[in-house]
């Protein structure tokens, strides 16, 4: 009899542990199933946060990019309208040279036509002798 409850023991030991392996597998079974579904909802949540500031961060950047392009095509046209002034400046320093290069050529000319003519003191002096000998001859 003794060995028969040992036996009752055993198999009621092995029940019990069998149950509670079991409650043990479910347990761990539900908490596993929870913990994925939180887990994929955590990695929803945070794909669907990263791709609403990627998005944010995307019309950031594009306004950023238009504001950068409209500068640019604003210093492109500054570029442009400079480029058309200097090549006015360069024809207007080209046409100024020219001129400059006639007025020295004038200037030469008066130059030389000065040292060749009298001064006024002489005119003076050649206008008297010549009223005198007009003055003579009468």
């Amino acid at each position: 009899m003794a060995e028969e409850n040992l036996k009752q023991l055993k198999d009621d030991i092995l029940k019990r542990f069998d149950e509670k392996s079991e409650e043990t597998q479910r347990h761990f079974d539900e908490k596993t199933e929870e913990a994925k579904e939180h887990f994929d909802e955590k990695a929803e949540e945070t794909k669907r946060h990263f791709d609403e500031k990627a998005a944010e961060t995307q019309r950031h950047f594009d306004i950023v990019a238009e504001d950068i392009k409209s500068q640019i095509q604003t210093v492109s046209e500054q570029v442009a309208t400079n480029t058309e002034q200097i090549i006015l400046l360069q024809t207007d320093v080209g046409a100024i040279k020219d001129d400059i290069g006639v007025i020295k050529l004038d200037i030469e000319i008066v130059k030389n036509d000065l040292k060749q003519k009298v001064s006024r003191d002489e005119f003076v002096i050649l206008e008297r002798r010549v009223s005198m000998l007009e003055a003579r001859q009468r």
